[in-house]
């Protein structure tokens, strides 16, 4: 194909009041790649983070005999996609420890994990971290995207007053920092998330029907069908079906949500003053949902760089869905009972089935010679070791997708130095490099 065919990989689906991006296709160009490698897709980092630590004796790799890596019964649910993880150990947060602050390990847990800051312990406004990792990267890569980064989460929680031991609470519900001082508040709604990624609005918002109602909630296909069309004509080979497919899993999505906030699709009369409907109630589906929407984010070059919280620092959910009597960090103290230890394992090996979904998912997206994920590197874990002893050190860490063909995959890594020298070494591979980064000691070899 000559390259006056090929279209841009900044085009958009537009319609009335909606823009909405498109995956790759094979008329398309890498238009930002500095070295003109046409075709060449751009790496994502994603960062999630899991409340309470673990229970280490059931996430550890058990040895390894003849060679052969064994998964631990936490991490079996990624069976089916350990050739595309790294299983790290040994990292650490020490910033995260006390260090003459007292007691607040769930806000230092969570303050910490992506600034490798000491936070200042306070209740008040003063409050002072860290850059996160996330939004330094943002900062350097965010501009050839629509979004600079994407927050994501499940609980809400206010910013302000006291959540652990004088910690302010800024400090439990924020994983992502832009400044020492500014944290980037998370989006725990799979609709607004939606309507950022497809820039939807309100059809006629403001604009009065008969009888002072509003049309609400036309599909976002429905505003660009006319300009989907037009680019359909003009593709071929693999590329038409591939929209077929794409534009599909948008309506698909679309409907989910609308069955998830229990609130009926289509243009439908509504009062005027009707607010829009919470998130899911359903754990399960609401992450799944989430993790649908950071899926598509990435396919359609929306933004390069995410982070999730599975729940706030020192999350108290119950996990009455697994069969469970108790809050996640009651449990997590659980003094080797028995029955609170088989519980906290639960939960762990739960949290790694929704990463593994998640991973599904990205492998299931073919992008350029690979996947999505061969495109990724998405880093889950926790800034707290077990969540029993209140450790800082030797961190639960998983590194998934290959980074673009530069992380050597399928394999434990035994790792000895900071957290922060990880996001170094990811950073790198991210097309943002830095020499340091909170209190790293050098990049890690991935």
């Amino acid at each position: 194909m000559s390259a006056a065919w090929k279209i841009s990989r900044r085009t958009m689906l537009k319609g009335l009041g909606c823009a909405m991006g498109l995956p790759l296709l094979e008329q398309m160009g890498w238009a930002d790649d500095p070295k003109g490698k046409a075709g060449k897709p751009p790496v994502r980092l994603g960062f999630l983070m899991i409340p309470n630590g673990v229970n280490t004796a059931n996430w550890n790799l058990p040895p390894r005999a003849g060679g052969a890596a064994k998964l631990s019964p936490t991490l079996e649910p990624l069976k089916n996609v350990m050739a595309e993880l790294l299983v790290i150990s040994g990292l650490r947060h020490d910033k995260a420890n006390a260090n003459g602050d007292g007691a607040g390990d769930h806000a230092r847990e969570t303050g910490t994990f992506l600034t490798g800051a000491q936070i200042r312990k306070t209740a008040g406004t003063d409050i002072q971290c860290g850059q996160s990792v996330d939004q330094l990267a943002a900062s350097r890569i965010g501009h050839l995207t629509s979004l600079p980064s994407l927050e994501l989460g499940v609980d809400k929680g206010g910013q302000a007053g006291n959540c652990d031991s004088g910690y302010s609470c800024v400090y439990t519900q924020n994983i992502s920092w832009r400044t020492a001082t500014s944290p980037m508040a998370k989006e725990t709604d799979p609709r607004a998330v939606f309507q950022r990624l497809f820039q939807d609005v309100r059809q006629g918002a403001g604009a009065q029907a008969a009888g002072g109602e509003v049309m609400l909630r036309r599909s976002v296909l429905d505003l660009v069908r006319e300009d989907a069309k037009r680019l359909r004509a003009t593709l071929g080979g693999s590329d038409g079906p591939k929209l077929d497919e794409y534009l599909e899993s948008i309506r698909a999505m679309e409907q989910r949500i609308e069955h998830a906030s229990k609130n009926p699709g289509g243009a439908k009369a509504v009062p005027a003053d009707l607010k829009e409907p919470e998130a899911p109630k359903d754990f399960d589906q609401h992450v799944k949902l989430m993790f649908d929407l950071l899926t598509l984010a990435w396919q359609t070059d929306t933004t390069r760089v995410t982070s999730f919280m599975f729940g706030n620092g020192g999350s108290g959910r119950n996990y009455a869905n697994l069969g469970i009597t108790g809050g996640h960090h009651e449990l997590s103290h659980h003094g080797n009972d028995a029955k609170k230890v088989e519980a906290i394992q639960k939960i762990d090996r739960y949290h790694v089935e929704l990463f593994a979904y998640l991973l599904e998912k990205l492998k299931g997206v073919k992008e350029g010679n690979g996947t999505l994920l061969d495109n990724c590197m998405v880093l889950y874990g926790s800034a707290l070791g077990d969540g029993d002893r209140h450790n800082h050190n030797d961190l639960p860490v998983l590194l998934a997708g290959r980074g673009g063909g530069t992380v050597n995959t399928g394999r434990p890594l035994a790792a000895k130095g900071n957290m922060c020298d990880l996001f170094l070494g990811m950073l790198a591979r991210a097309g943002a490099p830095a020499g340091q980064f909170g209190d790293s000691s050098g990049k890690m070899d991935l």
